[in-house]
């Protein structure tokens, strides 16, 4: 069912294998998600922040592993009571509390992302195309449904584009298309924090803004990196973070009077493509993942929303390929097979709580929360969080971890 093992020493070692950088030349099948696995050079010049410990108070173990997929896991998403997952078959599911699923969906390309908005599931598909669905929460017998409503960009906001010629954008050498559509995987979906929008990101190097009432698009950043856009975030103070296998992430924001986002700050430090984001609660400090190993901490160092290094978390002996945040815990996923879970202590310092062995593949994607089962323990003397991680073999683990106050 897997394994708990206490936090070691941060690793510091040098060594190192190459990085497929998920460049756009080898990201245009779905078997490209095994690339990004190895590690490169494990940024030495970034001060580490973790401080060993040779204990911790803190309780975790593996409480199920959830078999019903027969492909790679490549999204994970929490609505409710249930838990959806989606596959590199196109298949998603949904699971309950007590951890049995319904297939809710088959035939289309690869799940990449799943975010939920009110009672709308949206998955962004490798054939780049963005799903939105009904959630049916009164479906009869229990069994949970979802109905496709909407395939993104829509039918009115393709026709409204097809006859002015300033509606169309270069996506290739030869080849034009109108500014809603994106022409390559869309790696990941982020929303807003109301839920009023919708924030997309593509291998085609854009970003797209979606408004949820209607799903009408309502901007788009072209060439936004110089390479494929493999994670975005938005914080609660509207700033938009994009990361790119350009190895840079860059800050957007929508300033005051203006129509559109534009570029703030653009942070380079990684040395290889930049897999993963998060943020804190607050939006003052974001956590980017990548191929060199290390997590790196910015923090607002100002007004404008510009970000500084504060350091980095190390330990994973591969690439970052995912993060999640729950309260003041960040864990992360890597193509070392293992999920850490990080806790910031006084000032700048961090402790990794624990670390997760049980995949036998690549951990591709997170999701965590509060554990639904403690929440109104007025006896506990710490928090219970439930952590699922997604892998690429196919199984879903959940972990349970218990921290002291």
């Amino acid at each position: 069912m897997g394994r708990f093992l206490p936090c070691p020493l941060p690793c510091n070692s040098d060594k190192h294998q190459d990085c497929d950088h998920q460049s756009q030349t080898n990201l245009q099948s779905d078997s490209s998600s095994n690339s990004s696995l190895t590690s490169q050079l494990s940024l030495p010049s970034v001060p580490s922040l973790e401080h060993a410990t040779t204990s911790s108070a803190a309780a975790a173990h593996c409480i199920a592993t959830l078999k019903g997929h027969s492909s790679y896991i490549f999204s994970l998403a929490l609505a409710g009571k249930h838990l959806y997952s989606g596959s590199s078959d196109g298949e998603i599911r949904a699971w309950d509390r007590h951890n049995t699923s319904t297939t809710v969906s088959q035939g289309h390309s690869a799940v990449k992302s799943i975010v939920v908005i009110g009672d709308k599931l949206i998955t962004g598909h490798s054939d780049h195309r963005i799903r939105v669905w009904k959630i049916d929460n009164a479906a009869a017998n229990n069994i949970h449904r979802i109905k496709l409503i909407s395939t993104l960009p829509t039918v009115n906001d393709r026709c409204m584009r097809l006859f002015s010629a300033k509606n169309y954008v270069q996506v290739r050498r030869h080849k034009k298309r109108t500014w809603v559509h994106h022409v390559d995987a869309v790696a990941a979906l982020a929303t807003s924090a109301d839920g009023a929008l919708l924030y997309s990101v593509s291998w085609d190097r854009s970003m797209k803004i979606w408004r949820s009432s209607d799903f009408k698009c309502v901007e788009s950043v072209q060439n936004a990196h110089d390479d494929a856009i493999n994670a975005v975030v938005a914080g609660v103070d509207g700033h938009i973070y994009t990361g790119s296998a350009d190895k840079v992430i860059k800050v957007w924001k929508k300033r005051d009077g203006e129509k559109r986002h534009s570029l703030v700050s653009t942070l380079e430090k990684h040395r290889s493509a930049v897999n993963a984001l998060a943020l804190s609660t607050d939006g003052n400090v974001l956590y980017s993942g990548a191929c060199d190993r290390s997590i790196i901490v910015w923090e607002k160092s100002g007004g404008g929303g510009s970000m500084a290094v504060a350091g980095a978390l190390r330990g994973h002996k591969k690439a970052i390929l995912c993060l999640a945040m729950v309260a003041d815990l960040l864990c992360s996923g890597s193509g070392d097979t293992s999920v850490r879970v990080w806790r910031r202590g006084s000032g700048n310092s961090y402790s990794c709580l624990a670390v997760f062995q049980g995949h036998k593949s690549p951990v591709k994607c997170l999701v965590a929360t509060f554990d639904p089962n403690k929440i109104n323990d007025v006896h506990n003397l710490g928090n219970s969080y439930q952590l699922y991680s997604g892998g690429l073999d196919f199984d879903i683990k959940v972990w349970k971890i218990w921290v002291p106050f």
